[in-house]
């Protein structure tokens, strides 16, 4: 995608179209709004005295023009409520708007800075969501469409107009900053959109490297040899049943001092799970090619982390593997003893995300790192505690929770809290082990962080379940249906956050 910034007047601009944008339930216009519609003779005015248009979040109406300015389309789009307007409803009004042009054959368009101003709204705050909004909204997985491919439409260019000219430096940074996240989080949404046979775990060992030369990051992966050498049991027993051979992939960013203890974020990495043994209902289980959302995120924040040059040191860590049924997969009832030593009984081959987790976090833990996060489409417990609009999280530390939770308002990435108390620690309790993989089915997703905690040691962490927001069924403002990407703007917020010491 191409995004311009320049000075100008919106109402001067010679595109194919351009977006205006009017608060809800507000009698004045913005000015830019504004500008155009006394080019026009009143006409936007009249389309909101008549009611056909109110400004409502997301609402969309389009305009062709005969003359009057020298577009040849208005796209109007709602941002809501005056005084509750904020990043997240630019990004979610771009995002719309941004599909609806595409959807009327328009490949490039013109806006002004939609929300400066209101509400405390930086230049490059708005420049940044209205970026974002729309390169995440317009994002369309194309690669296995044999037929009809001349018909695929796509927007290729977008113009920031600013008025005044004496940001655009600042603008300009913005745009950068949108359009940096948004490709991070596409370039996530790709890898899990497509079929478990093309991303297996050495395509993901691929990616991390080719990041790893184009961005001047660190990588190591770890085969199946050496895992077993370093006594990685759990994580080698969910990729028994599979002839895909597993990969243990860490990737490093050094930003910050040498003396600085880094901060490691690891990612569930299955990349296909048919739940092994215990096998799944063949309902929907071709969804489970996203069980590698986790290890995805890891490899998107890397990845606009080595753009961003934060000033911060961080290591991700990808455990990746399929979870496959077989004469030589893992059974219910086996006993395996992970890298740190711990046994533990496998009640149940599909709760194997939890698994490899345990000898990735302890892994993890020989960085000395100052914080561990790790992110994993873990239980469907989660999702029925949450649905599809929150992250859950849980940890040791509180303060991290909070930064994490924090960082999640700013960008739209929402995540909340659930209790990970002592006594959920009894239900993963064993009888011919030290622990066993599953609790029951009360406190599902909570049990499961309970047994990712036995793995970290003292080092303050945070276990994000993913599982119902890293999944669309149905299309939102700037997350089409599919995978959604989450978590690389809430670990990059977090992270910026950190790297300026305000977190």
């Amino acid at each position: 995608m191409d995004v311009k910034i320049k000075k100008g007047r919106i109402e001067k601009e010679a595109a194919e179209a351009i977006v205006l944008s009017h608060f809800e339930g507000e009698e004045s216009l913005l000015e830019e709004t504004a500008a155009v519609d006394r080019a026009l003779g009143g006409q936007i005015r009249g389309l909101i005295a008549s009611g056909e248009f109110t400004g409502k979040l997301n609402q969309i109406l389009m305009l062709h023009l005969r003359g009057g300015i020298p577009a040849r389309r208005i796209l109007l789009v709602g941002l809501g409520k005056k005084k509750e307007v904020g990043t997240e409803k630019i990004r979610q009004a771009m995002g719309s708007a941004g599909r609806s042009i595409r959807e009327a054959g328009i490949k490039s368009f013109s806006t002004p800075l939609h929300g400066r101003g209101q509400n405390k709204i930086s230049p490059s705050e708005s420049a940044q969501s209205i970026v974002e909004g729309c390169l995440l909204g317009l994002y369309q997985f194309t690669a296995y469409r044999t037929e009809k491919r001349d018909e695929i439409k796509e927007v290729s260019q977008i113009t920031l107009v600013d008025r005044t000219g004496g940001k655009i430096a600042e603008v300009a940074g913005g745009s950068r900053s949108g359009q940096i996240l948004a490709e991070a989080v596409n370039f996530v949404r790709d890898l899990c959109n497509h079929p478990s046979n093309v991303v297996t775990p050495s395509r993901l060992a691929e990616e991390a490297r080719t990041l790893a030369r184009e961005f001047g990051l660190t990588c190591r992966v770890i085969e199946k040899n050496e895992a077993e050498s370093l006594g990685m049991g759990a994580f080698l027993s969910v990729a028994r049943g599979s002839l895909e051979p597993p990969k243990f992939i860490i990737l490093e960013y050094r930003g910050g001092k040498k003396r600085d203890a880094p901060i490691v974020i690891v990612g569930k990495s299955v990349t296909f799970d048919s739940g092994g043994i215990s096998i799944k209902p063949a309902e929907k289980m071709e969804q489970m090619k996203t069980d590698m959302s986790g290890g995805a995120t890891v490899l998107g924040t890397m990845k606009a982390l080595a753009q961003f040059r934060l000033p911060i040191s961080v290591v991700g860590i990808l455990p990746a593997t399929e979870n496959m049924p077989s004469g030589t997969a893992v059974k219910p009832g086996d006993v395996v003893r992970a890298m740190s030593g711990k046994t533990i009984e496998v009640i149940n081959t599909d709760a194997e995300g939890r698994m490899i987790l345990a000898d990735a976090l302890a892994y993890a833990a020989r960085y000395k790192p100052s914080a561990i996060v790790d992110l994993a489409t873990l239980t469907g417990a989660c999702v029925v505690a949450l649905g599809s609009h929150a992250t859950g999280v849980m940890g040791t530390n509180p303060k991290l929770i909070e930064r994490l939770k924090a960082a999640g308002e700013h960008c739209g990435e929402r995540v909340w809290e659930l209790p990970l108390w002592d006594v959920y620690h009894e239900q993963i309790k064993s009888d011919v082990a030290d622990m066993k993989n599953v609790g029951g089915r009360g406190g599902g997703a909570i049990t499961a962080a309970a047994f990712l905690r036995q793995f970290v040691g003292d080092t303050p962490w945070a276990h994000l379940d993913i599982a119902g927001t890293s999944w669309n069924d149905e299309a939102r403002p700037y997350a089409p249906k599919g995978a959604t990407g989450v978590g690389v703007r809430l670990l990059i917020q977090w992270l910026t956050e950190m790297s300026r010491g305000r977190a």
